[in-house]
């Protein structure tokens, strides 16, 4: 479509001519560096957007899947990082994550020094990234069923973090697969439990986790505890505390400390 040349000397209404319209279409026409540099910018900012929304490091944790627009503990642990540092220090050097979204949580601790990291995926994988389909490719993290015995031996792991896995278990299966977590872990055992009351997955949340989100009070969590011989670590979860007062953090997640089986 051709442009219409602007005549310098029309003028708006009654009065007021327009002076500089003339010269700057001038300018326009006869600056093909101005189309390009825009062309470029244009280009660079699209593959900003693109590196962004499909791998770069700052979308780690943007990238964990909320249960379909649920409250997700699994961030909550992404989050309580540095908090989880400050209460078991030393204890983070071997460290074996349970539950959905493994893979970004073995990611970032695979970014701190000296610290190790293994996954296990309790459910099916749907579209992960390319990141976890490496971790998955090396063994560092599996998909196995929480609900049977997990193939390390006792105290494979100085602390074993778990979310978003025990909610969806009938008390039958947590009487095996707690212990079975506890086992394992060498420092303990740290877990990421909803509210009651918190929103969870809904569509097809039945078919990818067997049933339902049981969504426990901190009291049957502890009468748990203790009906199934597992004893509360007190002293991290006051470290624990301590550190998230400092940083004002307020988990949104119930976060329990267990210790590990003499």
């Amino acid at each position: 479509m051709s442009r219409r040349p602007v005549n310098p000397s029309r003028r708006i209404g009654d009065g007021g001519s327009i002076p500089f319209v003339a010269s700057i279409q001038s300018k326009s026409q006869n600056s093909p560096l101005l189309s390009i540099g825009l062309v470029i910018l244009g280009a660079i900012l699209l593959i900003g957007y693109c590196y962004s929304s499909s791998g770069g490091a700052s979308s780690d944790i943007k990238d964990v899947n909320k249960l379909e627009g649920g409250a997700s503990c699994t961030l909550e642990v992404l989050q309580a990082l540095p908090i989880l540092k400050k209460a078991y220090g030393d204890s983070l050097h071997k460290v074996l994550h349970v539950g959905p979204d493994s893979c970004s949580v073995v990611y970032s601790l695979l970014q701190e020094e000296d610290t190790e990291a293994w996954g296990i995926e309790p459910y099916e994988l749907e579209d992960v990234s390319a990141k976890c389909k490496s971790l998955i490719r090396k063994g560092i993290v599996r998909v196995a069923d929480v609900k049977f015995p997990l193939p390390y031996r006792a105290k494979s792991f100085s602390l074993v973090i778990v979310s978003d896995a025990l909610d969806y278990l009938s008390p039958r299966y947590l009487n095996k697969t707690l212990p079975e977590l506890v086992r394992v872990s060498a420092d303990g055992a740290v877990i990421f439990a909803g509210y009651p009351g918190q929103q969870r997955a809904r569509g097809g949340e039945v078919a990818k986790f067997g049933r339902p989100a049981k969504l426990r009070s901190s009291s049957w969590w502890i009468r748990f505890f203790v009906q199934t011989g597992l004893e509360e670590n007190e002293t991290a979860g006051k470290k624990f505390e301590q550190a998230s007062a400092k940083r004002a953090y307020k988990p949104a997640c119930q976060v329990f400390h267990l210790k590990s089986y003499p």
